[in-house]
């Protein structure tokens, strides 16, 4: 029997007609490669979905399955509660509009047969905050109180073009 995970997102804010579009494309790949799909994805589910694939991904490594091996078993999309709201139109009447939630549902499973995956998915690089900013927040109280020289900077070719004032 091969093990399984099962993980859900309720109450996801997007249309299930949306959500389904992206769904359909990483049904029954390798984690990777459903990963892959996801991170290049436009569209404003995959990151929703990008997340919960990522959670059902820690959760198999908590139940101490292989990563490698996983596949996407099934993923389904409901329909979650409305929100009905309405939109005022022309002679004093309304339109309905009806703001749909999602309820997604993934299962992953091992499945032993699966070779090495063809992605390699690199976590995010930090950004390094630069020096002078660092240093500026840093400086004693004392040196604030100095008036600083300000040094003249060589201005640019078009800020030295388009100046608002003749020379």
């Amino acid at each position: 029997m091969s093990a399984k995970t099962t993980v859900k997102l309720n109450y996801l804010r997007i249309a299930p007609r949306k959500v389904r579009f992206i769904t359909e494309l990483i049904k029954g790949l390798p984690v990777n490669e459903a990963e892959a799909q996801l991170l290049m994805h436009r569209r404003r589910p995959s990151q929703p979905i990008l997340k919960l694939l990522r959670s059902a991904v820690a959760a198999a490594k908590n139940a101490k399955l292989s990563v490698d091996s996983l596949q996407i078993e099934s993923i389904r999309v409901d329909q979650g509660p409305m929100l009905k709201r309405s939109l005022p139109r022309a002679r004093g009447m309304a339109t309905p509009l009806q703001k749909k939630m999602s309820h997604v549902t993934l299962t992953l499973a091992e499945n032993h047969a699966l070779g090495k995956g063809r992605f390699t998915i690199l976590p995010k690089e930090k950004k390094i905050k630069k020096e002078a900013a660092s240093k500026k927040k840093a400086r004693p109280a004392a040196e604030k109180e100095t008036p600083a020289v300000e040094t003249k900077k060589k201005e640019s070719f078009f800020k030295r073009t388009f100046r608002r004032k003749a020379i």
